[in-house]
């Protein structure tokens, strides 16, 4: 990634597609690291992290992760998700899109930043990334286009000033392997 020496620079990380992209790609984020990396030859203003919780659940999988993030230098902006019933199909959906959130903040913050980097593939970020590059902001996108489906909107690949490849940025924001069985026991028996 071209970094630009002493950027303010701010992180907006989409945690469901994110989540999503990883996973695609058996990734295992180890976001002190992820943090670190893109903070490198950087002025990280802020990293936030963005994610919808289920209302209904007393104990959701991602409280230990958002509680970690808030913790270690995220700013976690949540929201409850809601329920409903699909009047076409008549299935009950889910409903927890952080994209207003994003683009709210993105746009706050581009006066007074350099670079602003998004963990998202959505395309339906095309229309910010115009608005917050016309305000002078440099904007990159980290997705993955190894999935299949690609999980990078080609349109939000083509309107971003640089594109991330997360498969290649994978020693830097992944946990480090764990070492099996065999070599534990060889080194400490």
């Amino acid at each position: 990634m071209a970094q630009i020496t002493n950027e303010k620079t701010v992180l907006f990380i989409d945690g469901s597609n994110f989540y999503a992209a990883a996973r695609s790609l058996g990734m295992d984020i180890d976001y002190a690291r992820m943090r670190a990396h893109f903070a490198r030859d950087a002025r990280l203003i802020r990293a936030y992290y963005y994610t919808a919780l289920p209302e209904d659940q007393e104990y959701s999988p991602l409280r230990p992760l958002i509680d970690w993030l808030d913790y270690n230098g995220y700013a976690v902006v949540s929201k409850l998700t809601r329920e409903f019933t699909d009047p076409e199909t008549g299935k009950r959906r889910i409903k927890g899109n952080m994209d207003m959130e994003i683009a709210l903040d993105m746009l706050k913050l581009a006066p007074q930043i350099d670079h602003a980097i998004l963990f998202s593939g959505d395309g339906d970020f095309c229309r910010l990334l115009e608005d917050v590059q016309g305000m002078g902001v440099r904007v990159t996108v980290v997705s993955t286009t190894k999935t299949s489906p690609p999980m990078a909107a080609d349109a939000l690949r083509r309107m971003a000033d640089e594109f991330v490849e997360m498969e290649s940025i994978r020693d830097m924001i992944t946990r480090p392997p764990r070492p099996s069985e065999e070599n534990v026991t060889a080194t400490t028996g």
